[in-house]
């Protein structure tokens, strides 16, 4: 009985190391649990397969055709952010340094009289660094440990503010993506005006008026 009861404990040890054995030699990733597929239908912001084409087509977006001067203005994205145009851009772009549209009526000057939104201030200021280049030799304009940044106050639309398109996008109707965003306006008229003006340009900002 002895010797039964040895060789059946000798037996189950052995199956033990067999299958522990096994356990250990088994393939990579074998043993893991198996992780959920991300289906496609969840990839995008559209929720539908990639493969039906129709379906993966963005909404078409009508853009405002109405005259200058007639357009609805949308309200500000947020504080002080880029009105967007309100009016058809037909024949207007590309906007060009020499061939500008936008300032024959957002011109300060005249775009009051035409019951147009006037360009800021901002708008008006260099701030550009003022380093020097003789064609050969460049140096900078001040201290390499202090703002490069200037400010020169002009009495035209700054050169490097002349494309109007590239902060000024055109109006249109239609919701490709719906917008949780909730702006917290800084002041009371922020939806409809900005006050990039005065010392609210420079606040903050360590500067070299010119």
């Amino acid at each position: 009985m002895k010797l039964v009861s040895k060789f059946a404990l000798g037996l189950i040890v052995a199956s033990s190391f067999m299958f522990v054995g096994c356990y250990d030699n088994a393939s990579p990733g074998q043993n893991e649990v198996a992780k959920p597929v991300i289906d496609d239908t969840e990839i995008g912001l559209r929720k539908t397969d990639l493969f039906s084409e129709q379906q993966v087509k963005p909404d078409e977006t009508q853009y405002s055709e109405s005259m200058a001067g007639s357009g609805h203005k949308f309200k500000r994205a947020f504080q002080d952010a880029p009105p967007m145009i309100p009016h058809s851009v037909e024949g207007m772009l590309p906007v060009q340094i020499n061939n500008n549209q936008c300032v024959s009526c957002h011109a300060p000057e005249v775009a009051s009289s035409l019951g147009a939104l006037p360009y800021p201030e901002s708008h008006m200021i260099d701030f550009r660094p003022k380093h020097k280049f003789d064609g050969q030799k460049f140096e900078k304009s001040i201290d390499n440990m202090k703002n490069e940044v200037s400010i020169k106050k002009i009495s035209q639309l700054s050169g490097s503010r002349f494309n109007c398109t590239l902060c000024h996008a055109p109006q249109s109707t239609g919701e490709l993506v719906h917008n949780n965003f909730d702006p917290d306006f800084t002041t009371k008229d922020g939806a409809e005006k900005s006050h990039w003006t005065g010392t609210n340009l420079t606040d903050g900002l360590d500067t070299v008026k010119e």
